[in-house]
């Protein structure tokens, strides 16, 4: 049993307030993210189901994921998504040397720049290796010092508004679903993983929460 909400209390928006938890806004926008990719097949089949809406998302990579499947890797930028750093091994920052923590996060970074932004319309020149500024924590833990530092190096530590859990032996498909349905508002970072362990829920999830939201004309934007 976990004792993490679905939904992020205002009250832990507020103790941290140099971390984003929403996209505060009038508009009917929504932010898909993936965490824990890019994964075979999974992530491809995220991608196919993302386009099926005209959709885009915000990606958490592991760096060792980028290194093991670069072609899917390669398949996110090129379909227009942002990219995120989600640490080179999806280590828990609470468990870990700050020094040795910001380590991790520059070495997954490493791996982005080994790779081209050919993404038609982009801001960013043809040929250029992405800009990676986002980052969010594995697990959600980081400590105050990893979180300073990482501001100060100009990263945006990107947490989230509701979570699926999707991840969740115990948590069924369809209590995945009201999970995010009913927890959902304007600005939402709502959080699924392409990986794995999360697909069985993620894959019965995803289509249906790009349908009910697009039936009530909301956008799915990336977070920039």
């Amino acid at each position: 049993m976990t004792l993490t909400p679905i939904k992020t209390p205002l009250l832990a928006k507020k103790m941290f307030p140099n971390y984003v938890w929403d996209i505060p806004t009038n508009e009917k926008s929504i932010y898909l993210t993936f965490d824990d990719g890019p994964t075979p097949e999974i992530t491809t089949w995220v991608l196919n189901t993302l386009r099926a809406f005209n959709a885009k998302a915000t990606f958490f990579c592991i760096g060792d994921n980028v290194k093991k499947y670069p072609d899917v890797f390669q398949a996110i930028l090129k379909a227009g998504h942002h990219i995120g750093n989600h640490t080179q091994n999806h280590i828990n920052g609470w468990n870990t040397r700050s020094k040795d923590y910001l380590k991790n996060i520059e070495e997954c970074n490493s791996e982005f720049s080994n790779f081209k932004y050919n993404i038609p319309n982009s801001k960013l020149e043809t040929n250029n290796p992405p800009i990676v500024n986002l980052f969010r924590p594995p697990y959600g833990h980081i400590t105050p010092k990893q979180g300073k530092k990482l501001i100060a190096n100009g990263y945006k530590i990107i947490m989230w508004d509701v979570l699926s859990f999707d991840w969740d032996k115990n948590v069924s498909n369809e209590t995945c679903l009201k999970n995010v349905i009913s927890k959902t508002q304007k600005g939402s970072i709502i959080v699924f993983h392409d990986s794995i362990k999360a697909s069985k829920n993620m894959q019965y999830v995803l289509p249906k929460v790009l349908e009910y939201f697009s039936k009530k004309e909301y956008a799915f934007k990336a977070i920039a």
